[in-house]
């Protein structure tokens, strides 16, 4: 069963200390990460007792040779194609694992929107806004964050595009 707390203590991930530290509403949810579960996010779900489609994966694609952030529904895929376009570009491609953690700062599994170590443009899919709330990863496995679709939008400066595929 899913924990809720309602703040993070002082010193939490760099996502959690973020969303403290902008002022925003979020609630935590820990659970117990089960290594050999097939998939982080829907396990998050499963763990929280929260719709697939409520819960959101943060994926790193290469747009054009620009890492760029695109964070979709655990239920679906991400549309490459779809992604590219959204910020402008031709051609998009999952990135290397290992330079995304280096990157964000956050290990596989793990890779929250918020805080990274370097800001990468950020594409949100469009269904987010059909929910009050949806749930992102916190910064490492086990740990989500609830809050708003328009307050992750604002946050991550995140274009909000159709980027999911069922």
């Amino acid at each position: 069963m899913a924990k809720k707390q309602k703040k993070q203590q002082p010193g939490g991930t760099p996502a959690t200390v973020a969303l403290t530290a902008a002022g925003t509403t979020y609630t935590v949810h820990s659970y117990d990460h089960d290594p050999s579960h097939p998939s982080y996010g829907e396990e998050a779900a499963e763990a929280m007792g929260v719709s697939p489609d409520r819960v959101f994966k943060t994926l790193v694609a290469d747009v054009d040779g620009t890492l760029t952030v695109a964070v979709v529904p655990v239920a679906g895929q991400l549309d490459l194609k779809a992604l590219a376009s959204a910020v402008g570009g031709k051609r998009a491609t999952m990135a290397d694992p290992s330079l995304a953690e280096r990157t964000t700062g956050y290990v596989r599994g793990g890779i929250s929107p918020l805080g990274q170590r370097k800001k990468l443009p950020t594409v949100l899919d469009a269904s987010a806004r059909a929910h009050a709330t949806i749930c992102v990863s916190a910064g490492r496995r086990g740990l989500e964050v609830e809050l708003a679709p328009g307050d992750l939008t604002e946050l991550t400066e995140a274009v909000v595009a159709p980027i999911g595929r069922a």
